[in-house]
């Protein structure tokens, strides 16, 4: 299985190259830095998996890239909503910022899920990730607009569909609490 793992790694990580470098030459330079930086990048995945131990549950890929768009747009306007509100409290509001910490129980299962969502939350403006173990996450929060996106669930909701868990509801909230 780890071996299938990896032979779909190089078949994606050639076809990357051959799409995004648009040189379909064969000149010796440009194949030689591809392969050493493909060699580079499959010994890094295997020194990865070696210091995890054994690899945890991953989203089958195929299904991941299909919902993969739907994510991303997703995060996109959190992202310019976020900004917009953020811009709106220090700029224009005359409240001031109201920090606080929030830490939350994590419904992604995956490592790859649990990296999406703080990396997810971090890039929303407002809200930083701090600490990621034991299944629960900690996060700063600008003020509790801000820590209303984590709370609410709603990042959360959308990395656990990522992952294809389909028994994901609109008004299911993690468990949270203020620190």
């Amino acid at each position: 299985m780890v071996w299938r793992q990896r032979a779909t790694l190089l078949f994606l990580l050639i076809a990357l190259w051959l799409i995004l470098s648009g040189k379909y030459t064969a000149k010796p330079i440009i194949l030689g830095g591809f392969f050493v930086t493909l060699a580079l990048v499959l010994w890094i995945v295997v020194r990865m998996d070696e210091a995890v131990g054994s690899p945890s549950p991953r989203p089958e890929l195929a299904g991941f890239l299909v919902r993969l768009p739907r994510y991303l747009l997703f995060l996109v306007v959190k992202v310019v909503n976020a900004n917009m509100r953020v811009t709106q409290l220090l700029l224009l509001s005359r409240v001031k910022p109201y920090p606080r910490l929030v830490r939350m129980k994590v419904g992604p299962q995956t490592v790859l899920g649990k990296l999406f969502l703080a990396n997810s939350i971090t890039l929303t403006p407002g809200t930083v990730t701090l600490d990621l173990r034991a299944g629960e996450i900690l996060v700063h929060a600008l003020g509790p607009i801000s820590a209303g996106s984590v709370v609410n669930g709603e990042i959360d909701r959308e990395v656990r569909r990522l992952e294809g868990d389909r028994s994901v509801s609109a008004d299911q909230r993690p468990t949270t609490e203020p620190t």
